[in-house]
């Protein structure tokens, strides 16, 4: 990520989808926000996951 603060909005983006029962990419027993970051951090979903944000 650029910044922490792109960090940041795609992990909350990641973790409300995750909340609203999308299948994870990574195996993982944690919660939305931590799984969201942990897939984050494999390289699973990145920026990209900033330009499909529905405004």
């Amino acid at each position: 990520m650029p910044n922490r603060f792109q960090l940041v909005l795609a992990a909350t983006y990641r973790a409300r989808m995750l909340s609203q029962g999308h299948a994870p990419k990574i195996e993982s027993k944690n919660k939305p926000g931590v799984t969201a970051l942990r897939e984050i951090a494999a390289g699973e979903v990145g920026i990209e996951m900033l330009r499909r944000v529905p405004l």
